[in-house]
Parts: C-alpha cells; structure tokens; sequence
C-alpha cells in the first residue's frame, strides 16, 4: 500500500517491507527523496506508469535496458540495481489473502462480484480459454464526468489462450 507524502508522491509503507523485496526500499527511498511520480519514471523509461509500479513493488522484472534509465533518474548505482532487479520475482506476497487494505479490497470484491460475468462473457466471445497475466498491460486514468464526478478507469489487456493450446 503507497501513502501519500503530497498530493502526487506515493512512497512505500513501512508496514509491508518486511513482506517485499530489498529493491522495493531501494526504489521507493530513491523515489521519495527525488520527488517523482510513477508517471514520470515510466516516461523515462518508455514503460507504463503500472509497469514501474509493479517493478517498485516487485512484481515485474526489470530489462536490463531499464537499469541504465532507473540508475539516472533515481540517481542508484547501476550496480545496485542489477544486483536487485534482474533476478525472477516472487510475486503476489506483497499482503495478505483476502486483502485488508481497502482499495486494494475493493478491487479483489470487484472480481468477486463480477468474475463470473467476465469469464462468462470473455467464454462467448474467444471461446474456452484464459486471459495471460504475463502477456499483459493496464493502464489507470482519470475521467471527470460533467457533474465533476471523479472516476478511476482500469484498463487491462491480456492475450487471449485458447484451451486447445495446451
């Protein structure tokens, strides 16, 4: 879970670095300490701002292409960073099942609620299969409706893999 430092800051909470990688401390001190946001680290990368979060968090592995980047606009040795994110995650330990944070809560009920509808509805569409979590992208933005209601909108897209497939 991010807190906010100011409005457009996240920095790690304490409570969860027992449970992350060395990296997650590394990048988010970094992080912190240069004042960036998700979306500008992401911008100089060429990678999406949920990618890098993912990266921070250590869900995703970093390319070695990424280190040169994350090394100048994190000001961390290129060392480091290559000692920290080249290795294979392990992800999904970043908390506990069901989760207790309530954004993130929020999310898990959404597929609780809806999970069905969209294997239903994905089932009709492409057939008997699985949507890839590993050839696989989201994006997260802001739409304000004109009553000035703020909306977050998720977008992810993940290959579709036939059952026949395997």
């Amino acid at each position: 879970m991010a807190q906010q430092v100011n409005q457009d800051i996240a920095v790690l909470d304490s409570s969860l670095i027992s449970r992350l990688p060395i990296s997650s401390k590394t990048l988010f001190d970094a992080k912190t300490s240069r004042g960036l946001t998700f979306s500008a680290i992401a911008s100089e990368l060429n990678r999406s701002e949920v990618f890098v979060a993912a990266l921070f968090y250590g869900q995703a592995r970093a390319d070695p292409d990424d280190i040169p980047k994350l090394s100048s606009v994190l000001d961390v040795p290129e060392s480091t960073l290559r000692e920290q994110l080249l290795g294979f995650p392990d992800r999904g330990r970043a908390g506990p099942m069901p989760p207790v944070e309530p954004l993130i809560y929020r999310l898990y009920e959404i597929v609780q609620n809806y999970g069905y509808a969209y294997k239903a509805v994905m089932n009709e569409k492409f057939g008997d299969g699985i949507m890839s979590a590993i050839c696989f992208s989201s994006k997260v933005e802001k739409e304000v409706d004109e009553k000035g209601d703020t909306y977050a909108v998720i977008t992810m897209r993940g290959k579709w893999l036939p059952f026949t497939k395997f």
